[in-house]
C-alpha cells in the first residue's frame, strides 16, 4: 500500500477548508473558535477524571489538584461561550498562517528547481498568497466576514497550487 502524500493532505484539506469559509463565512469562524473551545475542554475533563478517579491507597504522595486541567476547562468554555471575542485574534493567526504557506511554497518552488526547471508563472500563486497573508495582517478588523471570504479564496487557490506543484514537480523514482 502506498503511503499518502503529505502535499496531498494539505491541498485537500486547503481547499476543504477554503470553500467552507467562502460559503459560510460567518458561521465557519464562529465554528471554528468553539471547536477550539472543545479541543481545550476534553483534556481538562480527562485529566480532573484521572485526579478524582484515582487510587489513594496506593499513591505514598497525593498529587496536586491539576490547575492545568480547570484551566484548560475555563479557557475552552470561554471559547464556547464567547466565540466572536476570538475572532479578531484569530484574523492574526490565519493571516500568519497566509504568509507561512506563501513563503513555504517559494522555497518549495526554489528546491524544485535543483531537479527540473520551472516557470516564472507557477512563483504567481504563491506570492499572491504570501501577499493575501500580509494584507490580512495589516487589516484584520477592516470586515471579518470579507476577510474570511479573501482567506478561503487564498486556501482554494493555495490547495490548487500545492496540487498542481506536488504533481508537476515530484520526483520520479
Amino acid at each position: 500500500m502506498k503511503k499518502i502524500n503529505n502535499a496531498l493532505l494539505r491541498s485537500a484539506f486547503a481547499m476543504i477548508l477554503g470553500f467552507v469559509l467562502v460559503l459560510w463565512p460567518e458561521a465557519a469562524v464562529t465554528y471554528l473558535v468553539i471547536t477550539i473551545g472543545i479541543f481545550f475542554i476534553i483534556p481538562g475533563i480527562i485529566s480532573l477524571l484521572a485526579y478524582f478517579t484515582r487510587d489513594t491507597k496506593q499513591e505514598e504522595l497525593a498529587p496536586m489538584f491539576p490547575l492545568e486541567g480547570a484551566g484548560s476547562i475555563l479557557f475552552g468554555a470561554w471559547l464556547v461561550i464567547m466565540p466572536t471575542f476570538f475572532v479578531n485574534i484569530l484574523m492574526y493567526i490565519l493571516g500568519a498562517l497566509l504568509v507561512i504557506a506563501g513563503i513555504q511554497q517559494l522555497v518549495a518552488l526554489i528546491s524544485a528547481r535543483k531537479w527540473s526547471y520551472v516557470p516564472w508563472g507557477f512563483y504567481i500563486m504563491p506570492i499572491l498568497i504570501l501577499i493575501t497573508g500580509v494584507m490580512i495582517l495589516a487589516y484584520p478588523f477592516g470586515a471579518a466576514a470579507n476577510t474570511f471570504i479573501v482567506f478561503g479564496i487564498a486556501s482554494i487557490f493555495y490547495g490548487a497550487s500545492e496540487l498542481i506543484n506536488w504533481y508537476k514537480f515530484r520526483r520520479r523514482d
